[in-house]
């Protein structure tokens, strides 16, 4: 009942950014399915969820396992992957998307250089390769992550997004600040990817700020509220 992307993009000076946005027709989908970690990866874990599988797919990452080799481990010890959708993606390497046989309605993945996407309950398999495609085009525009990965969902839910009507959304980044640096929700709307769109507008004005403000108060730039001096 769900469908994501997971996505990393490399920044001038090295660094490595890990995002993911993702939409269903259940609440607070973000709260089960989205997991990142600072210079590690990123893990959507959806249809059926078991939430669990995000630090443990995410602990292997760090360990040195690739995405495929993670996704084996787990394979190894859980008996329930036939009812899951798990995409995750390391900090090199290909992403790995695996929607097992028991996954939920009209299913489908799509594996880029640097993004995977995926959907269950989807009103076609071409959703995810529409998202993909919009992920990509928006890098020419030089957008930040956040807008890009927002992009491949309006375009995931142009193209149909799930079945029915979607009711939650979510998106996150990690960048490296030591937290996931960009983290908004919408647990229940009836239009909740055009309120996380509203709320990204919102937010990424101050993103750069409140990072400031966690790593060197001193230095903290106003909040611009009453009071705030």
């Amino acid at each position: 009942m769900t469908f994501s992307i997971i996505a990393r993009e490399t920044a001038a000076d090295g660094t490595v950014a890990f995002g993911m946005a993702v939409s269903s027709s259940s609440p607070a989908v973000a709260a089960r399915c989205l997991h990142l970690r600072c210079g590690v990866g990123v893990v959507a874990s959806q249809n059926i969820t078991d939430p669990r599988f995000g630090p443990f797919l995410l602990d292997a990452l760090a360990s040195g396992a690739s995405a495929d080799e993670a996704l084996a481990t787990l394979a190894d010890r859980d008996a329930t992957l036939d009812y899951r959708q798990l995409s995750l993606l390391g900090a090199t390497g290909p992403g790995v998307a695996r929607s097992g046989p028991h996954t939920l309605g009209t299913y489908a993945s799509a594996v880029g250089e640097d993004a995977v996407c995926a959907g269950n309950m989807l009103a076609s398999t071409e959703v995810p390769s529409v998202m993909l495609a919009a992920f990509d085009a928006a890098a020419s525009s030089g957008v930040d992550l956040e807008n890009r990965l927002l992009a491949a969902m309006q375009a995931g839910l142009a193209a149909g997004g799930e079945v029915g009507p979607v009711h939650s959304a979510g998106l996150a980044v990690v960048r490296s600040a030591g937290w996931v640096e960009t983290d908004l929700r919408v647990d229940w709307s009836e239009t909740p990817l055009e309120d996380l769109a509203d709320l990204l507008e919102v937010w990424l004005p101050q993103r750069d700020d409140y990072v400031t403000r966690g790593i060197d108060p001193a230095s903290s730039p106003s909040y611009g509220v009453p009071g705030d001096e």
